[in-house]
């Protein structure tokens, strides 16, 4: 669809500008920089239509874009500066990348006219960003201005979702020219054919022991989520979801099974092992999910059903027994209208399977006075039905994952390729996004001083997220990896830390220090009920350094197997 055109001349970074606003951008997420005063200035013109959010760092910027992204299906736009803002910037596209999350960075870039003279700041985005991208462009001449940005609003969406990389160089933007604005174009999309649906109800009908797994993250709608959600039901499927994708099903649900991805319950990879249909819906079948490519033999031997977005995709690494191309909302509704199978073979299977999960789910005893378990599942039954979560990266974060469960309404942001310094600027976003719901974010004392400045940017902008520190005072992953190959010998993962609660009261929010399990729920609703920007210090055992092992218990594990070949 082309917008009617403004019959005068604009500046090239007015272009850009209205070129967002064409696309149907309400939030940009930014670090200014002196590469794009223009775009800023027309911006600043169109202030009313965008909101421009100023953060403190480009990754925390790209972040935030990229949680907008995951929570609305529609493009995260953040805009940084050229060399070092861009540098910054790639940890957030890598993040993108990885989860399909669809996002458009711009760059500032340097004149033109220097190019391949390793002018000030000077880098090649194309080079650069090529294998963190699904495109990578540079606009040198400002009458293009609204052609490409339409693309790359097309590509980011299109398919497998991901990240655009823009460059946009200076002398660009102080052009005038006369060009009409371009919005999105109108495109159905794709469906599954009525005979790969058929097929697929037919593999169905022959198996006794499916299970389904959604991944998919921002490439679905609620529409989508509610029609497979009724389509998993109406089959009495076992549903599980792909790493860090817990807001996708109710966990509450007697069809949940748990997730399938890093720190997954043994009970359940060993059953998704024995499964004779296996059904990937929305999700890639990479290395979290497949156990490290252990789950299935890659010729096919346990049959896949792979849906998907994206053909490339489909088979890249398993041969899949189905392969449908297909978006996935359209996939759901077409879903839907099959027929159930008649007296499914499964319903004990998939209790068995449910089982596993509420023993796994079950908080079990830790030493010490805070019980980790037992006051998350006190703190979920306390938050509205509408909370968003953001996760961190690290072994914290399969606290939440193991023992809490989301039900329907509940979003849940993580980063599947283990960005640490991902959570607080995600829970910023999030709540800039939608400031009406409740915000919590997951993080580790390591996690949040990579990103954790970018509380300011709640501030700044008047959101109030909710941010659980929990402290162990270590790198707590890279110390279980340590001791389980190098027991004893600690090295570079110990941590000092700041007092956390001080840290936000110094901006004038409130915090609070949790070391019991009684005190998390009542904590937090305090936090909640200051309406400021909070931070709720959980200081953690750090002994118990996975929910399952202590740092005794490894260093014994690594002891037994150094010695077990010496015994045989």
């Amino acid at each position: 669809m082309t917008q009617a055109g403004q019959g005068e001349a604009r500046l090239g970074g007015h272009i850009l500008a209205d070129a967002l606003v064409a696309q149907g951008v309400t939030h940009a997420f930014c670090v200014p920089g002196e590469s794009y005063l223009d775009l800023l200035d027309g911006l600043y013109a169109r202030r009313n239509r965008i909101e421009l959010v100023t953060c403190r760092f480009e990754a925390g910027a790209v972040h935030m874009a990229e949680a907008h992204g995951k929570l609305t299906g529609k493009p995260g736009v953040a805009i940084v500066t050229r060399g070092p803002g861009a540098c910054h910037a790639a940890i957030g596209v890598h993040v993108a990348f990885q989860d399909s999350t669809p996002l458009v960075l711009l760059i500032g870039q340097i004149p033109f006219e220097e190019t391949d003279r390793e002018s000030f700041q000077e880098v090649d985005y194309r080079k650069m960003f090529a294998p963190l991208a699904k495109w990578v462009t540079q606009i040198d001449d400002a009458a293009r201005i609204p052609e490409l940005m339409a693309h790359a609003f097309d590509v980011a969406t299109s398919g497998r979702p991901g990240p655009v990389v823009v460059a946009i160089s200076e002398e660009m933007q102080r052009k005038m020219v006369t060009v009409p604005d371009i919005g999105p174009a109108e495109v159905a999309p794709a469906y599954p054919s009525p005979a790969a649906m058929e097929r697929m109800m037919a593999l169905l009908a022959g198996a006794k022991r499916p299970l389904a797994v959604l991944g998919g993250g921002g490439a679905w709608t609620a529409q989508g989520r509610a029609d497979i959600r009724d389509f998993l039901l109406a089959n009495d499927l076992p549903v599980a979801v792909s790493f860090r994708r817990q807001g996708l099903f109710d966990n509450t649900s007697p069809n949940y099974v748990g997730d399938l991805g890093v720190g997954a319950d043994a009970a359940l990879v060993a059953r998704a092992k024995q499964c004779d249909l296996f059904l990937a819906i929305g999700t890639r079948l990479g290395e979290p999910i497949s156990q490290g490519y252990t789950l299935f033999d890659m010729a096919g031997g346990t049959p896949i059903v792979h849906v998907y977005p994206d053909q490339a995709e489909i088979g890249r690494v398993y041969r899949p027994a189905l392969g449908i191309t297909s978006d996935l909302a359209a996939f759901a509704a077409a879903a839907k209208a099959t027929q159930p199978v008649a007296n499914p073979a499964w319903t004990g299977w998939r209790a068995e399977l449910r089982m596993a999960r509420e023993a796994q789910a079950k908080a079990g005893s830790y030493e010490g006075p805070l019980n980790l378990a037992v006051a998350l599942q006190e703190l979920e039954k306390a938050l509205p039905p509408d909370t968003i979560y953001t996760t961190d990266a690290g072994n914290f974060a399969t606290w939440p994952t193991r023992f809490m469960h989301l039900t329907e309404g509940q979003d849940f942001l993580g980063p599947t390729n283990g960005a640490m310094g991902y959570s607080v600027p995600a829970a910023i976003g999030a709540k800039i996004t939608y400031p009406q719901r409740t915000v919590i974010s997951f993080v580790g004392d390591g996690g949040f001083l990579m990103t954790g400045q970018e509380i300011a940017t709640a501030f700044h902008h008047s959101v109030n997220p909710i941010i659980l520190v929990f402290n162990n005072g270590m790198y707590g992953t890279i110390r279980m990896h340590q001791e389980r190959h190098y027991p004893g010998r600690v090295s570079a993962t110990q941590l000092t830390n700041p007092d956390f609660a001080k840290f936000i009261e110094s901006f004038g929010g409130h915090g609070e220090v949790v070391e019991a399990t009684d005190q998390l729920v009542p904590a937090v609703k305090r936090a909640i009920a200051s309406g400021k920007p909070a931070i709720v210090e959980v200081r953690t055992n750090p002994e118990q350094v996975t929910n399952r092992s202590t740092i005794e218990q490894l260093r014994e594990q690594a002891r037994k197997a150094a010695t077990a070949p010496a015994q045989a």
